[in-house]
């Protein structure tokens, strides 16, 4: 089989509090890799796939071992692996990339697929942000609070985050979670009209982040938004000519 499609997910949250079956989540993302394994020219992990991670400088968190596994097999066949970290996988610093093989992002950029320019970003990095949201990336992104969090045991870094994590997800009202949905995605299409203007070139932008799965078309310009694997399962590929998003596993275009 040839290896002709690129391939993009994000916000699996690995590891989630809120998530009742861990070996049996981690297990549909896998399948999902080994579905790909066949064609895949490369892969985009566009943030979040872990719920959580901090890497120590000669300790990493435990857990993800199939799903971590399944990516080396998958640079060791030769497929190009891109991370680029969201607001959960943030501190993904150079163990996956020295031991998978593959390539950390940290901002949103434009890339090249089969030639042709593609805008990749979480989501959460670009458009309008609150204040108090850019000031909690700018402390997770200092070196001084990094060195500061690091100082302290990971038995209470990790409780604290993950339990943040959780409460921030199970305590916000369904309507509330899509009001703030639909805001960011409107946020989002703003910056893909100025940003466009400004980049005619780009032709696919590609967002995760919102957990909204959908396609739509801005001023020529294709946006989409990667949905997540918690509820969705939705995945877009690239077959050189069309980006399509999917569902796995029954792999109908959405």
């Amino acid at each position: 089989m040839a290896r002709n499609k690129t391939y993009f997910i994000s916000d699996c949250h690995l590891g989630a509090g809120y998530v009742t079956d861990h070996r049996a989540h981690e297990a549909r993302v896998v399948r999902f890799l080994d579905h790909i394994k066949g064609d895949a020219t490369a892969l985009y992990l566009l943030g979040d796939i872990l719920d959580y991670w901090y890497e120590f400088r000669s300790v990493v968190p435990r857990g993800h071992v199939r799903f971590l596994g399944k990516l080396a097999e998958l640079a060791d066949a030769g497929v190009r692996i891109t991370w680029m970290t969201g607001n959960h996988d943030v501190w993904l610093f150079d163990y996956l990339r020295d031991e998978v093989g593959l390539t950390v992002l940290r901002h949103a950029t434009t890339v090249e697929v089969d030639g042709k320019p593609f805008f990749v970003s979480h989501g959460d990095d670009v458009g309008y942000q609150r204040p108090m949201y850019r000031f909690m990336k700018w402390c997770f992104t200092s070196r001084l609070c990094q060195t500061l969090y690091a100082s302290v045991h990971p038995r209470w870094t990790t409780q604290i985050a993950t339990g943040w994590s959780t409460n921030n997800r199970t305590t916000r009202r369904s309507e509330d979670e899509e009001r703030e949905k639909v805001a960011s995605a409107g946020e989002l299409q703003r910056f893909v009209e100025q940003h466009h203007r400004e980049h005619p070139e780009v032709e696919h932008y590609v967002f995760g982040h919102l957990h909204l799965a959908d396609q739509i078309e801005v001023d020529g310009a294709q946006v989409t938004f990667l949905g997540d694997w918690i509820r969705q399962d939705t995945y877009a590929v690239f077959d050189g000519q069309c980006l399509s998003l999917h569902h796995f596993p029954e792999d109908n275009p959405t």
